[in-house]
């Protein structure tokens, strides 16, 4: 797996919108941010621009893409913001420049289908906050992604007695993201592989039965009895009907994988949550869940 080379003081870190329109004015926060690390925010084409939901056509968002992957002054690439468009890039962008000049590409969300392409072509990417709405989420979200991003360890330990642990211990590189983007996923050529991975998963709205149709095609599809570890962020404002599903989102996860003997975390502190810590994807993690800790350590 191809790791990208840590921040150094004035490098440049471009943001682009990739799915969402938004105005540079909502990015203020993030672009003093990134300043106060000593770093050199460079503002994409695509900020600003606006056709229907998304930040201009996506022939606009890919060249802006495409343009920050190829110039070698930027050495990260910070998504603006999700929603959904990210995977309609995905084959109007050609990303061989990162085998031979990786930078760190970091969001979460819709970005999902953008880290499991990258993922499948053996490159490591960020999952993290967004550069909008930064300014929102608890201090430790924007401290230890400045550490990752400068080469700093990572390593995540919260006190979980969630009744749906397996404890466990496992090494193995982590993948995933929002679980409605990896399912629209399957079956396409930027899917990687499962094989002795620990996956994360998280999402933000949806209904119940959903999250029970995707946790049975992830299961019926052969991908959860692959994997060797499970990690669970934020399952955030799920929706029930007038008749309710009956168990929780995690119950729904939980009854998918509790026969897969592997370690499993709930209520890990990233997703669509206030704390939403980095997770290194395509990096090799070591997981430990006890009856009242999780930590995992890249």
């Amino acid at each position: 797996m191809i790791q990208p080379p840590p921040l150094e003081k004035n490098d440049q870190v471009a943001i682009i919108a990739t799915a969402r329109s938004i105005t540079e004015k909502d990015l203020q926060p993030a672009i003093d941010l990134l300043k106060t690390w000593g770093l050199i925010p460079v503002l994409g084409t695509s900020i600003g621009l606006q056709e229907h939901q998304f930040a201009g056509s996506d022939k606009e968002r890919a060249e802006d893409f495409q343009n920050q992957i190829n110039d070698p002054k930027i050495k990260a690439i910070w998504f603006a913001k999700g929603g959904y468009g990210s995977i309609r890039l995905l084959d109007l962008v050609d990303f061989s420049m990162l085998n031979n000049q990786p930078k760190w590409l970091i969001g979460y969300s819709d970005v999902t289908a953008i880290h499991l392409h990258l993922q499948n072509m053996g490159i490591a990417s960020l999952h993290a906050q967004m550069a909008s709405a930064i300014e929102t989420r608890s201090a430790s979200t924007s401290g230890e992604l400045k550490k990752v991003l400068f080469g700093k360890n990572l390593q995540i330990e919260y006190a979980s007695r969630h009744t749906n642990h397996v404890n466990g211990e496992v090494k193995a590189e982590v993948l995933g993201g929002n679980l409605s983007v990896l399912y629209s996923a399957i079956g396409s050529q930027s899917m990687p592989s499962f094989k002795n991975k620990i996956l994360f998963l998280e999402d933000l709205d949806e209904y119940l039965y959903h999250i029970d149709r995707m946790m049975q095609n992830l299961k019926r599809s052969g991908l959860l009895s692959q994997i060797s570890g499970l990690i669970v962020g934020g399952m955030t404002d799920m929706n029930d009907n007038t008749v309710p599903f009956g168990k929780t989102a995690e119950d729904i996860i939980f009854e998918a994988v509790k026969h897969l003997n592997i370690p499993v975390a709930f209520n890990f502190p990233a997703g669509h949550v206030e704390t939403n810590l980095p997770v290194m994807f395509g990096k090799t993690a070591q997981l430990s869940v006890t009856s009242d800790r999780v930590r995992l350590v890249f």
